[in-house]
């Protein structure tokens, strides 16, 4: 990917720093092991939806999208397993994902309801602004022409879940401090991200 479409799709999506581009050839060094790992990202991001109705039911704006989330994201989740069976293998085990893991360590614990609302829709936010950017590097990149394909229809789909996201909350917090919290999350995720990018996983 030219760097002119780096810059563009960083600044579309907020990210303070893009991926490596050879990240991509560790990634085609072992197919097998970057859809693997995506597959769990997708059930992950339904379990992420509908905890956060467990969490959060009294709003049913959010519960419907919420749902209607869970069940795009399992849709996700078979689509990727049909790949992996179409080229004969199986699904393996769930990888740990550090990126999540280390993101999730920005905010502090506690505070009011609402501030935990918001943190987790942020950091929910930024880990589809990321699959974003990582699944448009797969589309332009890959050598196989239908799994670039396949990455650049699902591609689409997180950006829309990114904006939802961010944009839930913004509505039900602060715009101004919501912002902030944003800006700060963006800095930080790209200090992780420096360690980042040598793995056949979606966030590694």
């Amino acid at each position: 990917m030219g760097k002119e479409k780096s810059n563009e799709n960083i600044k579309m999506l907020g990210l303070k720093l893009p991926t490596d581009p050879r990240w991509v050839n560790i990634v085609e060094k072992n197919v097998q092991e970057i859809l693997t790992d995506h597959a769990y990202c997708e059930q992950k991001a339904a379990s992420t939806a509908i905890s956060i109705i467990i969490g959060y039911s009294e709003y049913p704006e959010l519960v419907n999208e919420m749902s209607l989330l869970a069940q795009e994201e399992m849709s996700h989740f078979k689509m990727v397993h049909d790949k992996i069976i179409e080229r004969g293998w199986h699904l393996g085990r769930e990888r740990k994902d550090h990126y999540v893991n280390r993101l999730l360590k920005f905010f502090p614990k506690g505070g009011s309801r609402t501030d935990q609302l918001i943190h987790r829709l942020l950091t929910a936010a930024l880990i589809e602004a990321r699959s974003c950017e990582r699944f448009r590097l797969l589309s332009e990149e890959l050598e196989d022409p239908k799994l670039a394909e396949f990455y650049r229809k699902l591609m689409i789909s997180e950006a829309g879940h990114y904006t939802m996201f961010l944009g839930f909350a913004r509505k039900y917090g602060k715009r101004e401090e919501v912002d902030k919290k944003w800006q700060d999350l963006l800095k930080f995720e790209a200090e992780i991200m420096i360690d980042l990018g040598k793995e056949e996983t979606i966030h590694g």
